[in-house]
């Protein structure tokens, strides 16, 4: 009976912890862009996730995102992007450095993007975690190992589509939590209104020019 109990204590916390990671506060909403947090267990900085509808095609989408260089005219605090490897036409490799406000280090990561389609669904998902290695850390940049990035890209029947990004990191270094949550909060929508601008400006060019 007491193994039964304590098995049973432990669903019991799973659960509760399953559900507790389940729920997104909303946290800030303007044209059309929602953006929710979530607190992490043992971190001060909570998970984000973004969501709008979009005025373009599932593969527009995947273009701007496959488009690494591009990344800086539109990715919010985005000082530079550079292509490190193409693995397919649908896994890449690249480097990101992001501008921080003085006194604070900027940081820069090197993601591992996947596009993934799935046979059941018509939702594409671009995973896009950080990962470690791959090129040298300079100093006074701090190195940004472990992050969780993720896209969700459903059409709708408008010939629009939805689109979903969650984002949970560990900034590394020292940045107090409440710029973290802060950036958190407004980055998100710039960076969703600025890639409603970058796919209007794609339209209609070739590829080429792009």
């Amino acid at each position: 009976m007491r193994y039964l109990i304590l098995a049973l204590s432990a669903l019991y916390l799973c659960v509760t912890q399953a559900l507790a990671q389940a729920e997104w506060k909303r946290v800030a909403a303007r044209d059309g862009i929602k953006v929710y947090a979530r607190s992490v267990p043992d971190s001060k900085i909570k998970a984000m996730k973004a969501e709008s509808v979009l005025d373009a095609g599932v593969d527009e989408v995947l273009a701007l995102l496959l488009d690494v260089k591009a990344a800086e005219r539109w990715v919010c605090h985005t000082k530079s992007c550079k292509l490190i490897k193409k693995v397919s036409d649908t896994e890449l490799f690249y480097h990101t450095e992001v501008s921080l406000p003085w006194p604070l280090d900027n940081r820069d990561f090197v993601t591992h993007l996947k596009i993934i389609k799935h046979e059941n669904s018509d939702v594409v998902t671009v995973e896009a975690p950080a990962v470690p290695g791959v090129v040298p850390v300079r100093e006074g940049v701090v190195r940004i190992n472990a992050s969780v990035n993720r896209w969700l890209i459903r059409p709708l029947p408008n010939g629009k589509v939805w689109v979903e990004y969650t984002l949970q990191v560990d900034p590394g270094g020292y940045i107090p939590a409440h710029v973290v949550n802060m950036f958190a909060c407004r980055a998100p929508i710039e960076t969703f209104q600025n890639m409603r601008g970058a796919l209007s400006e794609r339209k209609g060019k070739p590829t080429s020019d792009l």
